[in-house]
């Protein structure tokens, strides 16, 4: 199979189709068009699919000899984010936007299972397309998936995400850590609030707050190994009603991302800790509530990783493969792990000689659409491969 010939077959329809996606986004849980869409596509194809879910569609090829399953996984859900891009095919609905990559991702899949239709004869198994719904909120598109039953049988799963920081041309299969864990802070510190021309009066719950905030930062630089890697970031506190009022009450919420349940287990215990003994310094009192959301870190499989850099040499050379590093940030795909081993690949979409590049989320991302051909284009060498 000549991959790249293979994705030039089903270039301008790809293209088409993430154009299409782009211009109708929906959000999270709400993927009804975007469903109706892909179903509507497979039946062209005569392709069997199963609806495990209200918004989520997992399509089948059977090879001609039975063997193992193996399962390729897109997002499909928008953002509540309102488009800037300008582009001809901006969204046209007010205040959500594909600014995630995600029909690109579902476009790509959609590629794959044309190419793969017309290699049957090559799959000594079972190929199952998940296009999957609301990755991007809880709760959980992955977990339902999971919970339907419909993918028990995979013995692998490979999802893809596109890169708006990596250039087109570009893939990382890199084993190991690859997106992380997360787990919401909720911290009330209360006080006793007061004239503020008196403070002596009051007990001031902004100033333990802010105390709590410094403080908290010597948990990962102090307390934790390199090994044992983790980020603590408090985005918002809340605290007071007038400039000449001390504040009674102050309401801190953050994010802890990590690795390892060693990781937060021990985050857990330290703000614990670390908040309640600094606001008993000030003569206040600190509620703590860490909670991981559910979806843990994405762990590349080492032996799936070694497979799928050979597919993207094989397809694409040796100069495609390059190093990323481990992201902070959170996906579901790991809820996927509790079926079989995974692969997490990174697709470069970048190029900055046709447009600015703007990070993920952000109301301006665009991405250069040849990034679908390496995304399509792999998937389909690895399940060749893979059965080969």
């Amino acid at each position: 199979m000549d991959i790249l010939k293979e994705t030039a077959v089903f270039k301008e329809e790809t293209i088409a189709l993430r154009r299409q996606l782009h211009k109708n986004p929906e959000l999270s849980g709400k993927e009804f068009a975007t469903t109706e869409l892909i179903v509507k596509e497979l039946e062209k194809l005569g392709i069997s699919y199963v609806r495990p879910t209200e918004t989520g569609v997992i399509a089948i090829i059977k090879g001609e000899e039975n063997g193992k399953v193996l399962g390729l996984r897109a997002d499909m859900d928008a953002l509540p984010v309102e488009e800037e891009t300008g582009l001809e095919f901006s969204s046209v609905n007010n205040g959500v936007m594909h600014a995630c990559g995600h029909d690109a991702h579902t476009a790509s899949l959609m590629q794959a299972v044309k190419i793969l239709n017309l290699h049957k004869d090559e799959i000594k198994g079972t190929v199952k397309f998940i296009f999957q719904p609301s990755e991007e909120f809880l709760p959980s598109g992955a977990e339902k998936m999971v919970e339907s039953g419909e993918l028990n049988d995979c013995s692998a799963i490979v999802g893809i995400h596109v890169k708006s920081d990596m250039p087109v041309g570009k893939i990382s299969v890199e084993a190991g850590p690859r997106m992380a864990a997360s787990a919401g802070v909720d911290i009330k510190v209360k006080g006793k609030s007061g004239h503020g021309g008196t403070p002596s009066t009051a007990v001031d719950a902004t100033v333990a707050a802010a105390a709590i905030v410094m403080n908290l930062q010597t948990i990962i630089s102090r307390e934790l190994s390199l090994d044992n890697m983790a980020v603590l970031s408090i985005g918002t506190l809340n605290s007071g009603t007038a400039r000449n009022v001390i504040s009674g009450e102050a309401v801190l919420e953050g994010t802890c991302r990590y690795y390892s349940d060693e990781a937060i287990e021990h985050v857990i215990e330290a703000v614990k800790r670390v908040a309640q003994c600094t606001a008993s310094s000030y003569r206040a009192e600190a509620e703590v509530s860490v909670v991981p959301s559910g979806c843990g870190a994405v762990i590349n499989d080492a032996q799936l990783s070694a497979m799928g850099a050979k597919t993207a040499e094989k397809a694409f050379g040796k100069d495609v493969l390059c190093h990323y590093p481990i992201s902070g940030l959170n996906e579901d795909f790991s809820k996927y792990n509790a079926i079989c081993p995974l692969l997490y690949v990174l697709i470069g979409a970048q190029n900055d000689e046709k447009f600015e590049s703007y990070p993920l989320h952000s109301s301006k991302l665009q991405i250069d659409e040849d990034c679908m051909d390496y995304a399509a284009g792999f998937m389909a060498q690895f399940v060749i491969d893979y059965f080969n």
